[in-house]
C-alpha cells in the first residue's frame, strides 16, 4: 500500500502498516473512531475473527497507542482521516463501523462543532460510502438519544426527553440526527443498516482524564484526591464491561434486525454507591465531596435489554466487580505523567 500524501486528491493520509498489496479473500470492515476506546477494541475482535480491518481516525479524542500493536500486522491498516469531509477507501468492502465522535462530556463541551458534524456530515458520508460499495453499516447511537428520561428503565420506543439547545444537546440531537439519517438510507436506498445505542461502558484504554465518572473516581483515588461527586450522588447510571458490548456490536452486526438495539448493563447504581465501591477497591480513604449538579445531566440511565436478549440472544456476562478490577489495574499501570495529565489535543 502507498502513502498518498497529494493534497489534490481527495484521498485522506494512508499510514501504511505493511508492505505490498492486500492478500486472500478475508472480508474487509471499516472501522471509523479506531483509535478511540471502542474502535480500538472493535479492531481487536475483527482482527480475531479473521477480517482485514481498515481503521480511521482524526486522533483528535483517539490514541495510536491503542492501536499500535496492530500496525505491525498483514490484515489491519490505518488512515489518519476525519470523515466529516469526504471518505475514500480503495477496493471492496463489506462492514462499516461508524464509531467516531466525542463521547465524554468534556470532549463534546469544547469541541461542540465537530460533534455534530462527525455525525451528521459524517454519517451521511460513511452511508454514501456504504451504498457506493454495497456494504452493511452500523452506527453507534447512544443512551444520550433518551436525553433526562421520563421512563426507566429505558425501551426503545421511548423517543427520549432532550434539551436540544442545551449544553448537551449538541451530542444527544447529533446521535438522534444519526439514526434518523441511517434509517432514511435504510428506507429509501434500501441499505443494510444496524443502529446501536449504547449506554454507559467500561474498561481498559479509557482515557483517564475524559470526564466520564468511572476514570474520573479511579483517576482522582489514585493521585489521592477526593473524589467528586455532582449533586448529591443519588442519580443512577448502569456500567456494561467493554468486552460484553464488543459482543453485542458483533451479534447485532450479524443479525438481521434494522432497528435500534439497546446495548448495556441494566445493573443499576447511584453515584454515591459507586464512589464508595472505588474507594474500597483502591483501599484509599479519601472524602467524597459534592459539586453542583451540570445542567441536563441525566438523573437515571437503565437500559431495558429485552430486545438485545430476544432477537440477538445477549445478556451481559462480566460483573461490576469483575470488571472494575481489570478496569483499576489496567489504570494503574498508567505512567505517572499519564496518570496527572489533564490536557486535550484541542486545548
Amino acid at each position: 500500500m502507498k502513502n498518498n500524501n497529494n493534497p489534490a486528491s481527495p484521498s485522506p493520509e494512508f499510514i501504511p502498516t505493511k508492505e505490498g498489496e492486500r492478500v486472500g479473500v478475508r472480508p474487509q470492515i471499516l472501522i471509523t473512531g479506531a483509535a478511540g476506546f471502542l474502535g480500538s477494541h472493535l479492531c481487536d475482535r475483527f482482527i480475531n475473527e479473521g477480517y482485514h480491518v481498515i481503521g480511521m481516525d482524526n486522533l483528535i479524542t483517539g490514541d495510536l497507542k491503542n492501536i499500535e500493536h496492530l500496525m505491525k500486522l498483514e490484515h489491519f491498516e490505518f488512515y489518519h482521516h476525519d470523515v466529516s469531509k469526504f471518505v475514500f477507501v480503495p477496493g471492496e468492502l463489506d462492514y462499516i463501523l461508524h464509531f467516531a465522535s466525542p463521547a465524554s462530556p468534556i470532549d463534546y463541551l469544547k469541541i461542540p462543532i465537530q460533534t455534530l458534524k462527525v455525525s451528521s456530515l459524517g454519517t451521511h458520508n460513511l452511508l454514501g460510502l456504504a451504498k457506493v460499495k454495497k456494504a452493511r453499516i452500523l452506527v453507534a447511537s447512544t443512551s444520550e438519544v433518551y436525553g433526562d428520561p421520563l421512563v426507566h428503565p429505558q425501551t426503545e420506543e421511548y423517543w427520549g426527553n432532550v434539551n436540544p439547545v442545551g449544553p448537551r444537546g449538541v451530542y444527544d440531537e447529533a446521535k438522534r440526527f444519526m439514526e434518523a439519517m441511517t434509517m432514511a438510507y435504510h428506507t429509501y436506498h434500501g441499505l443494510e443498516t444496524r443502529i446501536i445505542r449504547i449506554f454507559n461502558t467500561y474498561g481498559p484504554r479509557m482515557r483517564l482524564n475524559d470526564g466520564r465518572v468511572l476514570p474520573a473516581f479511579i483517576g482522582q483515588a489514585l493521585r489521592g484526591e477526593d473524589l467528586t461527586m455532582f449533586g448529591d450522588g443519588s442519580q443512577t447510571r448502569s456500567f456494561c464491561y467493554v468486552d460484553d458490548l464488543i459482543e453485542g456490536i458483533y451479534r447485532l452486526l450479524m443479525s438481521d434486525y434494522v432497528q435500534p438495539v439497546n446495548i448495556g448493563n441494566p445493573q443499576e447504581i447511584t453515584i454515591k454507591e459507586f464512589a464508595e465501591e472505588i474507594i474500597k477497591l483502591t483501599g484509599t480513604s479519601q472524602k467524597i465531596i459534592s459539586k453542583p449538579l451540570p445542567q441536563d445531566d441525566p438523573k437515571q440511565r437503565k437500559p431495558d435489554i429485552t430486545r438485545a436478549k430476544e432477537i440477538l440472544g445477549w445478556e451481559p456476562k462480566v460483573s461490576r466487580a469483575q470488571g472494575l478490577k481489570i478496569t483499576y489495574n489496567y489504570f494503574k499501570s498508567l505512567s505517572k505523567e499519564e496518570l496527572y495529565k489533564t490536557a486535550h489535543r484541542f486545548d
